[in-house]
């Protein structure tokens, strides 16, 4: 009863209870915040991870415009429905790189964020050309007209070194070679010599099985590398965070 009755007193005085509100706030707030301010970075380190390459950048360009974002996420919960259907749970390392995430807030389709390896070149291709002709109950639309969008690398080295202004580790070489490993990736002939030195575990193909370089070639390169670059058999997450 007698809290109660203490209680009372910051019931009835609005500018009391406004205070020590205030107080609390600011109390929790920076128990959450100080910490940050001790630490060089909040995400952990992973080995594997690294920027994408022009190609896959580009292919993410694609993916943002046509809006496959809305229907799909990238991002796994820990949690064991997720995780039993989808892999392993999103770290956040693997997103570190993007500029916009793609973590999504929707799943009209499924989440793509371990899509890379799982189906074939050929899958994609039908898939995105016609969808009902893979999964009949499937709403997405067509995108066949991708492969018919001729694209260079007039503007991939300006897309590079953009990314590397906001903190994604570019180095000089990698945006000088901007134009030659775009071209290299989709050229299963090319010399890739280069371009797995500056790109480890780059896929290099003719991903839309076409002679000229397309947005569907990008798209797919895009696709395939989602997810693939931390090994999760030997992963072993940090214990001291």
């Amino acid at each position: 009863m007698q809290i109660l009755e203490k209680h009372k007193i910051l019931e009835k005085n609005a500018t009391l209870l406004l205070i020590l509100s205030f107080l609390v706030v600011t109390i929790g707030g920076l128990v959450q915040i100080t910490p940050l301010f001790y630490l060089e970075n909040t995400i952990e380190k992973v080995e594997g991870v690294r920027p994408y390459t022009p190609l896959e950048l580009t292919g993410r360009d694609v993916y943002v415009r046509e809006g496959c974002y809305v229907c799909h996420s990238q991002m796994i919960r820990p949690m064991r429905d997720e995780v039993e259907r989808y892999g392993h749970y999103s770290l956040a390392a693997e997103s570190m790189y993007d500029h916009p995430f793609q973590w999504g807030s929707k799943r009209t389709g499924p989440d793509l964020a371990r899509v890379g390896g799982r189906y074939s070149d050929e899958w994609h291709l039908d898939h995105l050309r016609d969808p009902q002709s893979v999964v009949p109950e499937s709403i997405m639309p067509q995108y066949g007209h991708l492969m018919n969008r001729i694209i260079g690398p007039d503007y991939v080295q300006d897309r590079v070194e953009t990314d590397a202004l906001v903190g994604v580790p570019y180095s000089e070489d990698m945006i000088l070679a901007a134009a030659e490993d775009f071209r290299a990736q989709a050229n299963p002939n090319a010399d890739a010599e280069g371009l797995q030195e500056r790109y480890p575990g780059a896929q290099q193909r003719n991903f839309d099985r076409q002679p000229q370089l397309t947005e569907m070639d990008a798209l797919i390169a895009y696709l395939q590398v989602l997810g693939t670059m931390v090994d999760f058999s030997t992963f072993e997450p940090d214990a001291s965070r």
